[in-house]
């Protein structure tokens, strides 16, 4: 991780074409100094994957609204550890029942923020998980 910022994609898998939930946590992120690449809509979690590897990001954060969320996480669990992206913080956010908590963080998911969480909960969450050693 660079010492100078925490570097977080933000990403939209799947079919789902609502976005502002995402992009309103974009410019919090933005906001709070980290430094945040947002992939767009429609995105295949092989595309996510390569993005994080290739770009070196800190924290995956994963944007679901269509209710998908468990077998897109299953995809993406496996193409984090085909890419060696097990040690980056994965959070995910949006239309997340509380049922399906407890399922989302056996599968590898650190933190989980369904619809209402504030931005200042995501913030710290990120922050006090990836802050560099000595910062």
């Amino acid at each position: 991780m660079s010492a100078e910022r925490i570097k977080v994609l933000i990403a939209k898998p799947g079919l789902d074409g609502h976005d502002v939930g995402a992009k309103v946590v974009v410019r919090a992120l933005m906001d709070a100094g980290f430094e945040v690449i947002y992939t767009g809509l429609r995105k295949s979690p092989a595309e996510i994957a390569a993005v994080a590897r290739d770009e070196d990001v800190d924290v995956i954060g994963l944007s679901v609204l269509s209710g998908s969320h468990l077998p897109i996480c299953r995809k993406f669990a496996a193409l984090r550890r085909e890419h060696g992206l097990e040690t980056k913080l994965w959070v995910v956010g949006g239309n997340i029942p509380e049922k399906d908590r407890a399922e989302l963080e056996r599968i590898g998911v650190d933190g989980v923020f369904p619809f209402g969480s504030p931005l200042a909960s995501i913030v710290e969450f990120i922050r006090s998980r990836t802050a560099p050693a000595g910062g």
